[in-house]
């Protein structure tokens, strides 16, 4: 069931404000505005009125800060004891403005939001219970306070709507793609979970989010991983947050990706991939640098740089294994693995405390930024040589090194273009021809891709979005 916040101390005004609105709307001349939205499973139609900015309030419930909310845990427990207070909604407000990865930072998205409402107006309404409570358009009427407009177009819902009924047409108008301010990821993942834990079938959640199955399953299990990752983080009363790994997305598709194949090949190896690429997403690694990371990262590139102090001793000691006729020994299957996750732990652990703030002393901030950072240098360095060897070992791929090749001749085209612009040499015709060739190539990469990648990452996204092709 979802969560009931009550209503805010100004709901019998609001519901007065709405219906004389409603009325005057009907009674005016003109065809009302009105808005569609999912209703219980149906599309309805529900009236447009303008409504003054500062008699509407922030859901507490949004799923579009719900990581966020963790930022500062003081204000959060405000938030759920009185969501309707001044100092929760002033909170709320904070957040809808900010950098989801980062939320002391303001949100280059929200400062172009505001932008637009400054040039174009509102173009879309929101959308309010009678209430007053804001089910879609928070951060446009964070927006609209920023730049002191007095009203805000909302979308009303009928009088007999829940808190069951907010989060569900949230959820319907939110969680697709559209070209309003997106969700953040983690934000996503939290609303996938939530639909899964209400017991709702994987096959229509994909439909209603627009997007797969597959892609669920894939979510699913990030966010499986994302928990596992703070549970392991924990310091005393350091720890790190969900909204830790707002930024590492495309690096966790990856991982998902490459995990999935090596594992079925060998569970082992799959294991010390993954921790090794999660040390370094922690690391804060790009992901160009992050696919180096193979299953044996750690044996060939990592561990004979990594200093002794570094090395933390794994929880319990697996007994070697002697080789017949050779009288060497060799760690048991499992002992890698074991020594791999306890270097991933102490890195975060040490980013946990070295981002705790005051829950640490300062001491500890520091020793944990130096383990950090010293860290950061040895897998820098490891993964340089990793990378020439990846290289190395992907030159039998040819697909990859094609579209490099191809990407150089169009970076040549550039210039070509702008020294024909210069003396007036280009010829129109040929060059609008050679761009009609490049589409139907393009559309044909895309279908082919399309069939070998079940799961497209950033680029194939991209082109499939660039040759209109549905996915």
């Amino acid at each position: 069931m979802s969560i009931d916040f009550g209503q805010p101390r100004e709901a019998a005004g609001n519901r007065e404000l709405v219906a004389q609105r409603l009325k005057e709307l009907r009674n005016g001349q003109g065809v009302p505005e009105t808005l569609t939205v999912e209703w219980r499973g149906k599309p309805t139609h529900v009236e447009v009125i303008d409504m003054p900015v500062e008699v509407l309030r922030y859901n507490p419930g949004t799923h579009r800060i719900r990581a966020q909310r963790a930022y500062d845990p003081a204000r959060d427990r405000t938030l759920a004891e009185d969501p309707w207070s001044p100092e929760s909604q002033d909170y709320l407000h904070s957040l809808l403005k900010a950098l989801p990865a980062d939320p002391a930072v303001i949100d280059k998205a929200f400062e172009d939001l505001m932008e637009s409402l400054r040039e174009y107006q509102q173009n879309e309404p929101g959308l309010i219970t009678r209430e007053g409570i804001l089910v879609n358009g928070n951060t446009r009427r964070a927006a609209l306070k920023e730049l002191g407009r007095p009203s805000m177009r909302v979308g009303v819902l009928p009088e007999s709507c829940t808190w069951n009924d907010i989060h569900a047409v949230e959820l319907s108008l939110q969680l697709r793609p559209d070209t309003r301010r997106d969700y953040s990821y983690i934000n996503h993942l939290l609303a996938l979970e939530e639909q899964v834990a209400l017991g709702r079938p994987l096959a229509e959640i994909a439909r209603n989010f627009h997007t797969t199955t597959p892609a669920c399953d894939r979510d699913l299990w990030i966010l499986t991983q994302l928990r596992e990752l703070i549970n392991r983080s924990t310091a005393g009363t350091a720890s790190l947050r969900l909204m830790d790994f707002e930024n590492a997305k495309e690096r966790f598709f990856e991982l998902y990706r490459t995990y999935n194949t090596e594992s079925a090949r060998n569970r082992e190896r799959a294991d010390l991939m993954k921790e090794g690429r999660l040390a370094a997403i922690v690391l804060e690694f790009a992901k160009t640098d992050v696919r180096f990371i193979q299953p044996d990262f750690h044996e060939r590139f990592l561990d004979q740089r990594l200093p002794a102090d570094l090395k933390p001793a794994p929880a319990q000691k697996t007994a070697a294994v002697t080789i017949p006729g050779l009288g060497r020994t060799v760690q048991a299957a499992g002992a890698r693995v074991t020594a791999a996750k306890a270097l991933t732990d102490s890195l975060l652990r040490a980013k946990a405390v070295r981002a705790a703030g005051s829950a640490v002393t300062a001491e500890e901030r520091r020793a944990a930024a130096e383990v950090f950072d010293r860290a950061r240098v040895v897998f820098n360095e490891a993964l340089e040589f990793a990378g020439r060897d990846y290289r190395l070992r992907k030159k039998r791929l040819a697909a990859p090194d094609r579209v490099t090749d191809a990407c150089k001749d169009l970076e040549q085209c550039v210039t070509d273009l702008v020294l024909a612009r210069g003396n007036g040499s280009l010829d129109e015709g040929a060059f609008d021809d050679a761009l009609l060739q490049l589409r139907t190539i393009m559309e044909r990469v895309a279908v082919e891709a399309g069939k070998s990648v079940p799961l497209p990452g950033e680029g194939l996204t991209w082109l499939n979005d660039a040759v209109g092709r549905q996915r």
